[in-house]
């Protein structure tokens, strides 16, 4: 029996199988809110037969976006876009939906990854980023302002707020983005903050704003939902973030009732150096799973049916995250399920395209 297949809990959460989508930002909103593509996009995700998908990076203030074409979800008018995007969803997939919320810091209003140059000045639409430092990302990015303790709490008011929105149109589950280089890695990581009051220097400190969002998503968020946390597990940086400090951030959301731990990594500083290849991030998932003992996510070159089906029978994560990979194969989990001697959840329009059906190829019924 195929374990890939096999379902899990995360917290209250039930999801029937180990694949999950992992976010994916799409650069294609207009002022904070989804568009056709959205509806095109997420729909053909959501009868892929994985086992949940979350929604990508959504910003929880217009600053916070990483370019001016995110996604966000801050006020009336985004929730109303997204929510008739997640609605359509829903009438015709029963796949369990997630959002990730977040804040771009210091990588903010930037644009498209397809457009190269710097970042988009404030009379392009673009804005003043922040971060917890006025330490800019690299030479295409804007100095950041450093945050004061008023703004730091308004942000953490703004993700609370987020969260309801996103209770309010049904999410089974949120995922707080603390990795990649965002906002809140930037808080984590001593490269980029070097703040000398409570939210800077020692380890407790620099993890302060990330438990201080996870607890008070968890306060609003319902207790029959689930909330878990992307981290960037290495900085692949000499002196930055490091596997031993995600090993005790970890244990300081399992205390506050995280429900599962996305692991990645990168992201924080071009400095990084980082040994790409096939299952190159598992070793991380493999470390948090088995010293913090929660549900985790391993992602990056996870490709092959048989490579994600060795990752959990072997009990190296419990879940694997696809992202490019189901772009460029958006029916992954129906080809990995026919590989692996299992089945997934598809729409009944689609029933004749398996292939030991192929003998009613030019029937009309």
């Amino acid at each position: 029996m195929s374990q890939l297949f096999t379902p899990i809990k995360l917290g209250p959460v039930t999801i029937p199988n180990r694949i999950i989508i992992a976010p994916m930002c799409q650069y294609s909103a207009i002022d904070g809110k989804t568009t056709e593509w959205h509806a095109m996009h997420l729909g053909q995700l959501a009868v892929s037969g994985a086992g949940l998908l979350i929604v990508e990076a959504t910003a929880v203030e217009p600053e916070g976006r990483i370019s001016p074409q995110d996604i966000g979800l801050w006020n009336n008018e985004t929730e109303l876009a997204l929510s008739e995007t997640i609605q359509g969803i829903k009438k015709y997939s029963s796949m369990p939906l997630g959002i990730q919320l977040a804040h771009a810091g210091r990588k903010a209003s930037m644009p498209a990854p397809w457009i190269s140059g710097p970042a988009v000045k404030p009379e392009n639409g673009g804005w003043q980023p922040v971060a917890p430092s006025a330490i800019a990302f690299d030479s295409n990015s804007a100095q950041p302002e450093a945050l004061t303790k008023e703004r730091i709490d308004s942000i953490v008011a703004s993700f609370a707020h987020s969260a309801k929105r996103a209770d309010k149109m049904g999410f089974d589950l949120i995922e707080i983005h603390a990795a990649h280089g965002y906002l809140l890695h930037q808080f984590l990581s001593p490269i980029s903050n070097h703040r000398e009051d409570r939210y800077g220097g020692s380890l407790e400190n620099r993890m302060r704003l990330t438990l201080d969002v996870f607890s008070a998503i968890r306060k609003v968020f319902p207790a029959n939902k689930a909330v878990g946390v992307r981290i960037s597990a290495s900085d692949w940086v000499e002196n930055g973030w490091d596997l031993e400090q995600s090993l005790i951030l970890c244990h300081k959301l399992k205390e506050l009732g995280c429900d599962y731990i996305h692991v990645s990594s990168g992201g924080l500083s071009v400095q990084q150096h980082i040994p790409v290849g096939p299952n190159y991030q598992v070793p991380f998932a493999r470390q948090i799973k088995a010293k913090v003992g929660m549900p985790t996510i391993a992602v990056g070159l996870i490709t092959e049916p048989e490579q994600a089906e060795a990752i959990i029978a072997t009990g190296e994560a419990d879940m694997v995250g696809l992202a490019r990979g189901i772009l460029y194969n958006p029916r992954w989990p129906w080809h990995a399920a026919a590989a692996l001697g299992a089945q997934v959840t598809a729409p009944k329009q689609y029933w004749r395209s398996q292939p030991h059906m192929v003998k009613n190829l030019f029937s009309d019924r």
